[in-house]
């Protein structure tokens, strides 16, 4: 379950709760028994990892390394041809 942060804006009393994605939003402060409570939204941190995102894929920790020095999946690699060799049948004569 997530812990959501309560602030209330009449006494200024904050405190975090344990509720399901599915329960409502507490509206009365527990100190001063008024209505009104409001969550507090904290950004959070998010870190992408794997294929598929953009700029952020796994950055050397210089932040320097671009990705033009990658080889790509997809891209395909030449293979050497094959030298023809003639064969001389100064054996057989």
């Amino acid at each position: 379950m997530p812990v959501y942060t309560y602030r209330c804006d009449s006494c200024g009393v904050q405190f975090e709760r344990h509720q399901s994605f599915q329960d409502a939003p507490l509206k009365t402060c527990p100190e001063c028994r008024k209505k009104s409570l409001k969550k507090v939204i904290t950004p959070t941190g998010v870190i992408f990892k794997g294929s598929g995102f953009y700029a952020t894929d796994h950055r050397s920790a210089s932040g320097g390394a671009s990705r033009e020095n990658k080889p790509e999946k997809n891209e395909k690699k030449e293979e050497p041809k094959a030298t023809e060799t003639k064969s001389t049948d100064k054996g057989k004569e």
